[in-house]
């Protein structure tokens, strides 16, 4: 298939997938995530394949995530469309986790929310100097999705907490630091990996896939959020909002400063609902356990006004000035946040 939204193709013995929606910085539809989850399928079952490369079209971003204005007229229309994109995203989200062949992401540019669900759940996570990774769902009213409460408590001590609170990007120093990639590699050398993964024999195991990323990788620098982990572990480390908040006020350098203004521009919904999910998210046995908990949440997100106003702000009017409701975390109520912790029904199947 060599047109449309995702072009799947053979070279040797890699299955290659392009996402192709450049102009829309790659954003995932839901034709293409029946696309993309019908490719690995194939793959999967494809014995003269040995590898699978996933990677976007266009200089600027790998994926920026879900089609969220689709989403927003979806809620708005209550056609259920919003609710069957997430059932399926997140399905292939697992599918990525437990792939049986060599998967690699290529995470070239932008790669946010659904983007990270595509390759940090996959084996083999490689970015590159023009990587800019993110979560950025408070900042729209929304949570972070596609399994990031369970990758996100996963990082080195509080830095998943601030990348899921924030919604602040990094780059490829602080995406490895933080466990969401694995190796850099500079983005003119992309062409070059692919053709050595495509001549690789059949039967090769994830360290053959592996001896090749590596012979291509160069070391990252130190990361800004790496250099200020000491920080963000003092500030992070409570579990409201409010006590983080009160952390970054009682921090002296520029970067608590900066985060704690962020943060008072986010969604306060978003931000103790993002907080809850992450420490329950700490404490799941299973990446499975997390999508269920986050499509529950999505699901109760259709109700939403932060949601509906947050969209409109980013992606719609473009006046980045959203109006939060409630517009302060203090006045955000235990039982606002509990609505949103009733299970999916139907319990999303995997």
């Amino acid at each position: 298939m060599q047109d449309g939204e995702v072009i799947i193709e053979r070279r040797g013995t890699a299955g290659i997938i392009r996402l192709n929606r450049p102009r829309a910085l790659n954003s995932l539809t839901l034709p293409m995530i029946r696309t993309i989850t019908e490719a690995l399928e194939a793959f999967a079952g494809d014995t003269t394949v040995a590898s699978v490369v996933m990677t976007g079209e266009g200089e600027r971003g790998f994926c920026a995530g879900g089609d969220i204005r689709a989403l927003h007229e979806s809620a708005r229309a209550g056609d259920g469309l919003a609710g069957t994109f997430w059932r399926e995203e997140f399905r292939l989200n697992h599918m990525i986790a437990h792939y049986p062949k060599p998967y690699v992401a290529l995470m070239d540019g932008i790669t946010m929310g659904g983007g990270v669900g595509l390759s940090s759940h996959g084996r083999h996570r490689i970015v590159t100097e023009r990587t800019r990774l993110a979560m950025p769902e408070t900042g729209i009213g929304y949570l972070p999705d596609i399994g990031a409460t369970w990758l996100l408590p996963r990082a080195p001590g509080e830095i998943g907490t601030w990348l899921g609170l924030t919604g602040l990007d990094v780059g490829a120093a602080d995406a490895i630091h933080a466990g969401l990639a694995d190796l850099q590699i500079a983005s003119s050398r992309l062409g070059e990996v692919i053709d050595v993964l495509s001549a690789l024999p059949l039967g090769s195991a994830s360290g053959d896939v592996d001896a090749v990323l590596r012979r291509f990788s160069e070391p990252p620098a130190e990361g800004r959020v790496q250099r200020n982990a000491a920080t963000i572990d003092r500030a992070f480390r409570f579990d409201t909002v409010e006590e983080i908040l009160s952390a970054l006020s009682g921090e002296k350098d520029e970067f608590a400063g900066e985060t704690r203004r962020v943060l008072l521009t986010r969604s306060p919904t978003s931000l103790k609902l993002a907080l809850h999910l992450l420490r329950a998210g700490r404490r799941s046995a299973s990446l499975a356990e997390c999508l269920g908990r986050e499509l529950g949440a999505c699901l109760h997100m259709l109700d939403n006004p932060d949601f509906f106003e947050g969209i409109r702000a980013a992606v719609i009017d473009k006046d980045r000035n959203p109006k939060w409701s409630p517009a302060s975390v203090e006045a955000v109520e235990a039982a606002t946040v509990e609505r949103f912790l009733k299970p999916a029904e139907p319990p999303l199947s995997l």
